[in-house]
């Protein structure tokens, strides 16, 4: 039998994972306490949300690993996702929306497997300066941090790829990257054949932050999809409470738009906030900007549901008053999609994909995915590798 998940539009859960075992050196494990201190949970109460704290899982800090130069302390990358993802499943199934006050960036990883143990697909908005498409064979470095989106498209060192028994956590086709502006050159290669959505941090500054993060949310299928927003705060230009702060990325103003976009979205059904290094932020006022930003964004969400779940009644009463048959202009209601888990629910609910049927398992299910593996493989290619950005500023690849 599935597993109903009843959304709680006013309730957010609170996850920390203090971890800096993937980045090259320690700071990130700090930041889900300096955020909470410097008032998060208050602000975010102050916009109408009731706050459930889960508190933090055990530290996991940067350490040299010589031992393993090609992908560095996964011994402690894999502890602390095994640490998190359980209660990522217990908030999700809450109805709450998880807010992962995060290290480094691989707690995605964790973030993404929590919320697959109740939906089947699930599609990623990656907003982040750099690709993170690095693997073993690639990095110049080491650094598992620049590994992640590899890892989550099943691709990389194999303890972080069999993390999830059924890889890949994500589909190529239902990611984005968001905000690009550093590639190293074995990422451009694999981008120009990848079906990996792209949106370079130039291209969306001509396109326009919220005009870009609505083609992104199209491109990654977020109507059908529950999806999740990974928000690594180095996308912010000139941010210097982390530990890659560069000229390049978005501006406040940009990532505010496009988050504005992201987190209203019905669909949404967690957000990780990855790098921020409270070590690089000594009077706090990077933590600040953070949470105004944050505390802001979900605000405007939670007033955009409960007008949502308002606007049936009020369109169900007019509709009772109204006889005349409908005009030539006017579109039939479409038919409902019935693939895979539900693609639309009553306000407040969504029924997960415990023991459903996998769509891919049907007639119709092997044909629809036929179809868009091909679909996919040549849908905007060339407009994408046209978003790549020249890789020359450092980068935690």
């Amino acid at each position: 039998m599935a597993v109903k998940v009843t959304r709680q539009p006013d309730k957010i859960a609170l996850l920390g994972a203090p971890t800096s075992a993937a980045a090259l050196s320690p700071g990130h494990e700090r930041a889900p306490e300096a955020l909470r201190s410097a008032g998060l949970s208050e602000q975010l109460r102050a916009a109408g949300f009731e706050v459930i704290d889960h508190g933090d899982d055990p530290v996991q800090l940067s350490q040299p690993d010589e031992e393993s130069p090609r992908a560095r302390n996964l011994p402690r990358v894999v502890k602390s996702l095994e640490a998190l993802r359980p209660r990522v499943e217990i908030a999700v199934k809450s109805g709450a929306l998880p807010v992962i006050l995060s290290g480094d960036c691989t707690t995605a990883l964790a973030t993404v497997a929590g919320v697959r143990r109740y939906f089947h697909n699930v599609s990623m908005i990656y907003m982040d300066r750099d690709a993170d498409l690095n693997v073993p064979a690639t990095t110049p470095s080491g650094c598992v941090d620049g590994m992640v989106v590899a890892h989550l498209t099943g691709r990389g060192a194999a303890e972080l790829v069999r993390f999830w028994p059924e890889p890949p956590l994500v589909r190529d086709p239902d990611i984005a990257l968001f905000g690009v502006d550093r590639l190293d050159p074995p990422e451009e290669e694999f981008l120009r054949r990848a079906p990996i959505r792209v949106f370079s941090a130039a291209d969306i500054r001509r396109q326009g932050a919220a005009a870009a993060a609505r083609t992104a949310l199209d491109r990654v299928h977020a109507a059908r999809n529950e999806f999740i927003v990974h928000f690594d705060v180095d996308v912010i230009e000139n941010f210097g409470a982390t530990n890659y702060s560069g000229s390049g990325g978005l501006t406040l103003d940009e990532v505010r738009q496009a988050l504005e976009v992201f987190l209203v979205e019905p669909r949404l059904v967690a957000i990780d906030i990855a790098a921020y290094n409270p070590e690089k932020d000594p009077d706090g006022s990077g933590a600040k900007k953070i949470i105004e930003l944050i505390a802001s964004v979900l605000g405007m969400r939670r007033q955009a549901l409960a007008k949502s779940a308002s606007e049936p009644v009020a369109a169900g009463a007019a509709a009772s008053t109204q006889k005349a048959r409908p005009t030539e202009d006017e579109a039939p209601a479409p038919e409902p999609d019935i693939r895979g888990v539900a693609a639309s629910f009553a306000p407040g609910e969504a029924w997960t994909s415990d023991s459903l049927e996998p769509e891919s398992d049907t007639p119709e299910g092997q044909a629809a995915e036929a179809e868009e593996s091909e679909n996919s493989e040549s849908v905007d290619a060339a407009a994408e590798s046209e978003n790549l950005t020249d890789g020359s500023e450092e980068s935690h690849s």
